[in-house]
């Protein structure tokens, strides 16, 4: 089967299900039917990849999208997180009906947008076109801001406006990148592939530098508004604490890769185009900066959503800093990161979504004893914390050694900085966690059987690719920095 027609299975079934959904998305069997077309979209996503991996980069419909190993691996890893928090929300979602946060109507909104949620990420990552990439990045914005609103608390409602007006403007900014990029093309490719990535790319060389080092500077900040990188992070932490803990999870784990995606296509054209180094400064130094600010910002943090949210900015910053260093370790780094933590701290979210609805809050203060009244919920908070911060042997220590040890050839004085960090961020988590895990219980019995499958899922894979990443894998990885690499 040609790829057009896989790449079709993978926009066609989320969108459909979005469909669907909205029509059918408050009946009983709607959280089955929404975990249903997540699979379907993952054994889709998984031909795909695979057929990328042994016949290499091609088109669809033209030349309207491209597959390469860069996309089709992070296709892979969105469809499978979109599958397990499928999996996951269906119990998470029940209690919450049952206790009255959601309403029929509200149910039938969070399945649908759900999925098209899934499907605006999917179609940013698998465009050729810089102005698609735009679109789909502000329908990924929309679709997130519902799904924060979902509630509609005065907190949850407050959180939506937040993201929607500083996402917004960071889109807006995006927006004035992408036409500079666009005015720099036009003058060497014409008006019909000014806009084409792989058009782009293969010209880069030929763009006006100046034109091109404005452009890279706007699209870095408004790309990186959704990043979550500082100094335009301020609407992460709330989002992640008001939404559903579901939503929570696809944020952290999901939508933040989509959007560093979007900043390393736009930094491989400026790095073509300018000759410099510039755009991997940049990177470096928004990264660095992330990783220190959220790494202090843990102290003040007193909801457990919040906190490892704050925990989210700083990995996205790590692996910034680790793409900004450039050369073959530091993006393989950098992807391997990217997996580990989608996988781990969405494991996370998981576990602490559980524990909130056990205990009825989610300040660190009121979850306690999870290990005693709930083995299953609290040991997978316990090491999925434990894998976020870098313990051995999971694959988020292996990808931060890598980072540090390249960081020490390249830009050595940032390496005190970041074991800083790290060490900082060790001690206040896992203490918020001892206590979380191991002191006294506050717990209650839940309406359902928690999801607890997509935890160990999650928490597994992050074991292996610490202990060993298998031959293809590691070529995969190697591939998709090579189109990094330009």
């Amino acid at each position: 089967m040609s790829s057009a027609w896989i790449l079709a299975a993978v926009l066609g079934l989320p969108l459909f299900a979005g469909a669907s959904l909205a029509l059918v998305g408050a009946r009983r069997f709607a959280p089955d039917l929404n975990a249903a077309f997540s699979l379907l979209t993952l054994a889709a996503a998984l031909w795909l990849a695979q057929r990328t991996l042994t016949q290499g980069a091609s088109f669809a419909f033209g030349h309207a999208f491209h597959v390469d190993s860069f996309n089709a691996f992070l296709v892979a890893l969105t469809a499978l997180v979109g599958w397990t928090t499928a999996l996951f929300s269906k119990p998470y979602m029940r209690v919450e009906r049952e206790r009255g946060r959601m309403s029929a109507n509200r149910t039938r909104l969070y399945h649908a947008m759900y999925q098209l949620f899934v499907f605006a990420m999917l179609l940013a990552l698998l465009t050729n076109n810089m102005g698609v990439l735009w679109v789909a990045m502000e329908a990924a914005t929309l679709a997130a801001v519902l799904l924060v609103a979902v509630y509609r608390t005065a907190a949850s409602l407050d959180a939506a406006w937040k993201y929607f007006i500083l996402c917004g403007v960071g889109i807006a900014q995006a927006l004035f990148g992408t036409i500079l990029l666009y005015l720099a093309a036009s003058r060497v490719l014409g008006g019909d592939d000014a806009l084409l990535l792989t058009s782009l790319n293969a010209a880069k060389a030929s763009l006006d530098p100046a034109i091109v080092s404005l452009a890279f500077v706007f699209l870095l900040i408004g790309y990186g508004t959704k990043v979550g990188l500082v100094p335009m992070h301020n609407w992460l932490p709330d989002a992640h604490a008001e939404g559903p803990t579901p939503i929570s999870a696809v944020l952290s784990g999901l939508l933040l890769n989509v959007a560093l995606y979007a900043v390393l296509r736009c930094k491989v054209l400026a790095d073509g185009a300018l000759q410099n180094g510039l755009p991997g400064h940049l990177l470096a130094g928004f990264g660095l900066v992330s990783v220190l600010l959220a790494t202090f910002s843990l102290f003040r943090q007193t909801d457990a959503k919040r906190l490892f949210s704050f925990s989210s900015i700083e990995h996205m910053g790590m692996m910034t800093f680790a793409f900004g260093l450039g050369g073959p370790v530091a993006t393989f780094a950098g992807l391997l990161h990217m997996s580990a933590h989608a996988l781990i701290k969405s494991a996370i979210f998981f576990s602490v979504g559980h524990a909130a609805q056990k205990t009825g809050t989610q300040a660190i203060v009121g979850i306690r004893g999870l290990v005693r009244t709930s083995p299953v919920v609290g040991w997978g908070m316990v090491l999925g914390t434990l894998a976020i911060l870098g313990m051995p042997p999971f694959g988020v220590f292996a990808s931060e050694f890598l980072i540090l040890t390249t960081a020490l050839q390249t830009l050595p004085w940032t390496v005190p900085l970041l074991m800083l960090a790290l060490v900082v961020a060790f001690a206040v988590i896992f203490r918020r966690m001892q206590g979380m895990a191991f002191g006294e219980s506050t717990a209650r019995r839940l309406e359902y059987r928690p999801a607890l499958l997509p935890v160990f899922i999650h928490l597994g894979i992050g074991l292996m690719l610490g202990l060993y990443i298998p031959s293809w894998l590691a070529a995969w990885y190697r591939a998709a920095g090579a189109v990094l690499a330009g």
